[in-house]
């Protein structure tokens, strides 16, 4: 698994694309800190991550497109599949490797955090920890589902819009559960959204059955990863 993460750590340094994803998150992420906190003077910085996360249901699928997706077009799949590593392994590596360009960019909000602390002199920080621990979970979990649908195509550009469509779509089907009569549906609508579960971090509610959840749904997506690898090694 090292291997694999430095070799996919290298990749994405030596291209634009972690140097994209993480000045177009900067940005954004500046821009919500400048107008919502310095602008309005508050310390409560939950709407700076919120407006992020709704970038990053679009910005991850870029960073996860190519993971498996370049592999396959280049035709480097059959080496990496052949290689002395382990197809978790193979699956961990690149997935632990999106997730530090990953918190690369969210390490924005740590110099955010010192400024306020600065000016107001105390902070909610459990609210500040809950929501950090909230977008990194909800980020992993994305990152999961990319590296799944990237593993299912050669064309990048496709892998990139179905993860965002399946990002949107388990964000807020929760949200469109509350339109659904039928019970059982609209209960099972509510166990899979992301919307409600990401929202109690934001409160700064640490709900251990939420944090269960997305790890469940990171290990879910990277399990079907390694069984589309191996039906690809022995075709």
């Amino acid at each position: 698994m090292g291997a694999i993460f430095k070799r996919e750590m290298k990749a994405f340094f030596t291209s634009p694309i972690a140097y994209i994803f993480i000045a177009i998150f900067w940005f954004i992420a500046g821009i919500y800190f400048v107008f919502l906190n310095l602008g309005s003077a508050t310390t409560d910085m939950s709407y700076v991550f919120s407006g992020v996360f709704i970038f990053v249901l679009i910005l991850i699928p870029l960073l996860t497109m190519r993971l498996f997706a370049d592999e396959k077009k280049l035709k480097t799949d059959q080496c990496l599949l052949t290689a002395p590593v382990s197809l978790s392994g193979i699956v961990f590596g690149k997935f632990f490797s999106a997730l530090c360009v990953f918190l690369c960019a969210m390490v924005i909000y740590i110099p955010f955090v010192i400024v306020l602390r600065i000016l107001a002199g105390s902070l909610a920080m459990a609210q500040i920890v809950g929501n950090f621990t909230g977008l990194l979970l909800v980020g992993a979990s994305f990152i999961s589902i990319g590296i799944f649908i990237s593993s299912l195509t050669e064309m990048q550009i496709i892998s990139a819009i179905v993860s965002i469509i399946v990002n949107f779509v388990l964000y807020m089907i929760d949200v469109f559960a509350s339109s659904v009569t039928w019970e059982p549906l609209k209960k099972a609508m509510v166990a899979i959204g992301f919307y409600n579960r990401y929202v109690e971090f934001t409160q700064g509610i640490f709900n251990i059955t939420s944090v269960i959840f997305f790890i469940s749904v990171i290990f879910i997506f990277s399990f079907l990863t390694v069984r589309v690898l191996e039906k690809r090694r022995w075709s």
